[in-house]
């Protein structure tokens, strides 16, 4: 048995997503969003972005964590603060010990939804259908889920 939390850094609002995976079998156990004030400076939102992830993996204790590789934006400052975001979420992971597999956005659609084209919405549909049951707290907890089932397919390889 391996719990896996997905992340899906971003400065404004980055989803986190934790499962269970057993052999074949995957279980959902908690997901949601850490959203940032966006007048606050950008030092304090990311200290915040690390705290919150840090409580998380402390709650849910995960055996590893996953994230989406980071990807160009035509605008130069919306990449910079993606950047930003994600480096404080790897140190969180770091500060507590996790080991963070990086994957490909269009990897993850594969292999949750079959393509590497998937919608939002198409995630979402198979997420619901991989984790009966599952309340998904917004589309960034979505992606980050799917990152986790992505992580948890291609590391059972």
């Amino acid at each position: 048995m391996t719990i896996i939390i997905g992340l899906d850094p971003s400065l404004s609002c980055t989803g986190w997503g934790v499962v269970r995976s057993e052999g074949p079998r995957l279980s959902h156990i908690a997901n949601g969003q850490i959203q940032t004030d966006a007048k606050a400076p950008i030092a304090e939102r990311l200290h915040h972005l690390h705290d919150a992830v840090r409580a998380v993996i402390e709650i849910h204790t995960p055996d590893r964590a996953a994230a989406e590789e980071i990807f160009l934006n035509k605008n130069p400052q919306s990449t910079l603060k993606l950047a930003q975001a994600r480096g404080a979420v790897l140190a969180a992971c770091a500060a507590r010990g996790l080991s963070v597999n990086e994957h490909a956005a269009r990897l993850v659609k594969k292999s949750v939804v079959g393509t590497g084209g998937a919608d939002k919405n198409q995630i979402q549909a198979m997420l619901k259908v991989l984790l009966p049951g599952v309340h998904i707290a917004g589309a960034d907890a979505a992606d980050a889920l799917a990152v986790a089932i992505a992580d948890a397919h291609l590391m059972r390889r």
